[in-house]
């Protein structure tokens, strides 16, 4: 999956052990993912530097630098102009040396979009397990193949540690998405900025449902009044493309739960479920040859496809589901970015059903 095609992650694990025997994630089931999970996020703070100081190092590259003094800018704008947190977080930056921060690992059944969870005392279920090298990712994917299960394990370019080590020097910006597009730097920062604003335990899609509408509205407005022509033009592009991407996966989601949900045999849906993964790489392939189509060309997506399964269909869910709803929260709010956190804040203390609800109402 394309870089700004991401799936961000929730108090990565990483947090743990620092702030009581509660996971921030996934999975801390053993010993052994407790030590990975304190030992990755302290190497990762360990490595972190002040922006500010590295934005005026002779010694530091250029383009570092300038990339560093752009998301200074950007993370300045999310307090003045989104109104959200003014601490420590993404005033810093760490190089990884690898890819990703961390690996995450998510798994369904064969004839079903419902995802594994594990759970834990402060974010309640969660549907992916996170862990900081990739090697260990796999040999998590492949217990969960050996139960039956369908895999993904992708990586994630940043995590949210929800506000909640800002004594540690919070989350820093990495060096797996400083390089991103303008536009793409910014809508991650405000994604993940938006973690520490409103967090509702044990609902993963109504989490990442409210940090991916503060990001669509934060972007539009850092375009409209931060960027330049350049940025614009490029930000309409990655986002034609990522649309394109989202209208025809879930097109094809929607065909799969009604298949899972319909009362065929399992061969029936077996065979179904055949027929409606090739149909969707035959009409991805047909796209990328349409010179109308935003995905002419392009192959940055070409390695999800190929792997597509449940578990990818399901993982995608949890970040759209409820944008709507929220879009039209902060249109009823008149556009005011206090009143709708304080309005999230208040749906965010509602039963989760009446809280789904509530945000799929019209």
């Amino acid at each position: 999956m394309k870089r700004w095609v991401r799936v961000a992650a929730i108090g990565i694990s990483g947090i743990a052990a620092l702030i009581g025997a509660a996971c921030l994630t996934v999975g801390c089931s053993t010993l052994g993912y407790y030590a990975q999970s304190v030992g990755g996020h302290l190497d990762l703070v360990a490595r972190a530097k002040p922006i500010d100081e590295l934005a005026a190092d002779p010694a530091a590259p250029a383009a570092l630098r300038e990339r560093l003094a752009l998301a200074a800018r950007i993370r300045d704008f999310a307090v003045s102009d989104l109104g959200l947190p003014d601490n420590r977080s993404y005033r810093r930056y760490s190089d990884l040396g690898r890819p990703a921060a961390v690996w995450n690992v998510v798994a369904a059944p064969e004839l079903s979009l419902k995802l594994e969870t594990w759970c834990f005392p402060v974010v309640g279920c969660v549907g992916y397990r996170g862990y900081y090298e990739r090697a260990a990712a796999d040999a998590q994917g492949e217990q969960l193949r050996a139960r039956g299960l369908e895999v993904n394990v992708y990586g994630v370019p940043a995590y949210s540690t929800l506000g909640k080590l800002d004594w540690l020097g919070g989350d820093p910006l990495l060096n797996t998405f400083i390089g991103w597009p303008e536009g793409e730097l910014a809508r991650l920062v405000f994604h993940e900025l938006a973690h520490q604003v409103v967090f509702a335990k044990d609902d993963t899609v109504f989490n990442e449902s409210f940090a991916t509408a503060v990001e669509r509205i934060g972007v539009q407005r850092w375009l409209a009044q931060r960027a330049g022509d350049e940025a614009r033009r490029q930000y309409a592009q990655l986002d034609a493309r990522r649309n394109a991407f989202r209208a025809l996966t879930g097109r094809y989601r929607d065909k799969l739960q009604t298949l899972y949900a319909s009362r065929a045999g399992d061969a029936d849906k077996r065979r179904d479920k055949a027929a409606l993964m090739a149909a969707l790489r035959a009409d991805y392939a047909a796209l990328k040859a349409d010179p109308g189509s935003p995905l002419a060309g392009f192959t940055g997506y070409d390695g999800w496809f190929e792997r597509a399964n449940n578990a990818s269909f399901g993982v995608m869910a949890a970040y759209n589901e409820f944008v709507p709803g929220f879009e039209r929260l902060f249109e009823r709010e008149g556009r005011d970015f206090s009143r709708f956190y304080a309005a999230v804040e208040r749906l965010s203390a509602l039963p989760k059903a009446e809280r789904h609800a509530t945000l799929a109402a019209p």
